[in-house]
């Protein structure tokens, strides 16, 4: 990181969380959305598998929250 966003990135993490995802949110709504995303093949297949798997009940979608939340924990 250069030395101007730094700052700008340590006064981004002080931020309460639910400010941070707003930030990260109006960051990414910020960005180019012109330009098409370029997946590799192995991650269309992948992600084609995990909608599949998702379709017909083999696999079931979670809450962000939970999810954040097993993360944390299993790191601790």
């Amino acid at each position: 990181m250069s030395t101007v966003t730094n700052p700008v990135f340590d006064a981004a993490l002080a931020l309460p969380e639910s400010q941070r995802v707003e930030l990260a949110e109006r960051l990414l709504e910020s960005l180019d959305s012109e330009k098409p995303i370029v997946l590799s093949e192995a991650w269309r297949v992948e992600l084609h598998r995990r909608l599949a798997d998702y379709q017909c009940g083999k696999d079931r979608a979670m809450p962000v929250e939970d999810v954040i939340a097993r993360v944390r924990e299993s790191l601790r």
